[in-house]
């Protein structure tokens, strides 16, 4: 395989909501820290990195998160490619869109797509086992998928049933595909020696191209015109919206592998999880002698099979058996361990009562830093905000609110009207209603402010965005800046 490009595709899309409240809509699980220091998304962008002969990992995300999918290249220390979607059309025309994209560079490069958010406890076996796939997949028209060895009859996975042995490795060739079956069959499947899809699919450019032109000519259709009319916009590659809504929304396991006659399937025996439920999060976590977790500053007295992850304060159970307690900045949710599945329908209420609760955490991420809302009543709402060494709010102004700045760390320069100031620890300002203003850290530390707004209306949305070096669109009711001359912004 000697000179082959591998060029990993790293899935970002999906809403987690099975792991709330820690996981929503606008931060899901791939950008959360599980059974690591560092973000699921970014373990995936490093375990790629580890592949022979990898080179710029291609990200697919939506839109809402394309500042968290390009930070997690940073982190991990990784040049790459930023392609987003502007809607969610489910795997196959994402990876139709990365497939065209990268074909236009080299139809022979191999594309290794997987998820962002499955948690893979050895890296360098994960690695070689991708290697592996990707060596059967560069001299053929070979789609490799990766299998997964039981553990147990899981009804929650996909199964693939292994058949001839093909080269060396124990890779097999796919005989057939079975959906998440019930307990028997399950069981049945473990028994004969299938393995569970992992949704990981190896295979070059030209490759997945043909397999789409074969088997989901119409889903290639539109991601081609998707693709040919994007734009790029800073690190971003856009795709065309028009194109992409119209494009099918379909998995690709249903559109192209089920129909594909060469997939083959290369067996990976690590440990291996999709973290889909708030138990399979807890077996990344060692129990005490009565089978309690506790992630977080916690403590389970006197109870069994109990698991608690408490993000901010100290949370207690007291006698309580085969219980789950998550315990988020603004909502706590207490579960029967069998009883866990349930969670999404749990999403899917707060969403039919309008809680903000089901989409948005407290601590919302910005691509300048983050913030937190600490209090709020009527006619005031006081927040932490945090701003990275460089970040930089958009130029703005309010109608119907004004804003009181205390910075607690760092120091801030603050543009407010036509002055621009320096604000240290202990300092503070105050912003009028309707004085454009920003907020910058130019400094190598990062600066925190408490902010309390006071007016008739606090929404987010209004903000109306004069300037803003992170190319994002007015988020306010209108369009436009007050006459203010701004100097030096």
């Amino acid at each position: 395989m000697s000179g082959t490009k591998i060029r990993p595709v790293i899935l970002c899309g999906g809403s987690g909501t099975r792991l709330w409240p820690l996981s929503r809509r606008d931060h899901p699980k791939q950008f959360l820290a599980l059974g690591a220091d560092r973000s699921l998304l970014v373990q995936a962008i490093e375990r790629s990195a580890l592949i022979p002969g990898s080179e710029r990992p291609l990200l697919v995300a939506g839109e809402d998160h394309r500042f968290f999918a390009r930070a997690a290249l940073e982190e991990a220390g990784c040049p790459g490619q930023l392609l987003l979607e502007p809607v969610a059309r489910n795997t196959a025309a994402a990876i139709a869109a990365a497939a065209l994209v990268v074909a236009a560079e080299d139809a022979g490069a191999v594309l290794v797509v997987q998820p962002s958010d499955h948690f893979i406890k050895d890296a360098a076996a994960f690695a070689a086992t991708l290697s592996q796939a990707a060596s059967l997949a560069a001299t053929s028209d070979a789609i490799a998928l990766l299998g997964i060895r039981p553990t147990g009859p899981h009804t929650g996975y996909g199964y693939i049933e292994p058949g001839a042995s093909v080269g060396e490795g124990g890779a097999r060739a796919v005989t057939s595909f079975h959906e998440k079956p019930d307990a028997g069959r399950a069981q049945g499947f473990v028994e004969k020696g299938f393995l569970w899809n992992a949704g990981v699919f190896v295979a070059r450019a030209g490759t997945l191209v043909a397999a789409f032109e074969q088997h989901a000519p119409d889903i290639l259709a539109g991601a081609r015109a998707a693709v040919a009319g994007a734009r790029q916009d800073q690190d971003f590659l856009r795709l065309d919206r028009e194109a992409y809504e119209g494009t099918r929304a379909q998995s690709i396991d249903y559109a192209v592998m089920e129909a594909y006659r060469h997939c083959v399937v290369v067996p990976f025996a690590g440990e291996w999880s999709d973290l889909g439920s708030w138990d399979a999060v807890g077996s990344l976590y060692e129990p005490d002698g009565q089978g309690n977790r506790t992630v977080g500053d916690a403590i389970a007295f006197d109870s069994r099979n109990t698991m608690i992850v408490s993000e901010h304060r100290l949370a207690v159970t007291v006698g309580l058996e085969n219980v789950t307690v998550i315990d988020a900045k603004d909502t706590v949710l207490i579960a029967a361990n069998d009883r866990l599945d349930g969670v999404r329908d749990v999403v899917a209420l707060l969403k039919q009562k309008e809680r903000a609760e089901a989409d948005t955490p407290v601590k919302v991420e910005r691509p300048w830093g983050n913030y937190e809302v600490l209090s709020q009543g009527p006619g005031y709402q006081m927040k932490r905000i945090v701003v990275k060494p460089g970040g930089k709010l958009s130029l703005q102004y309010h109608h119907h609110r004004a804003e009181h700045w205390i910075v607690v760390e760092g120091r801030a320069e603050v543009t407010r009207g036509e002055e621009v100031f320096t604000l240290s620890r202990n300092e503070s300002t105050f912003i009028p209603l309707g004085a454009v203003h920003r907020l910058h850290n130019p400094y190598s530390e990062p600066v925190a402010i408490i902010e309390v707004q006071t007016g008739s209306y606090l929404g987010e949305d209004d903000i109306v965005r004069v300037e803003d070096v992170y190319g994002r669109e007015n988020d306010g009711a209108e369009k436009g800046a007050p006459s203010v001359a701004v100097k030096n912004a």
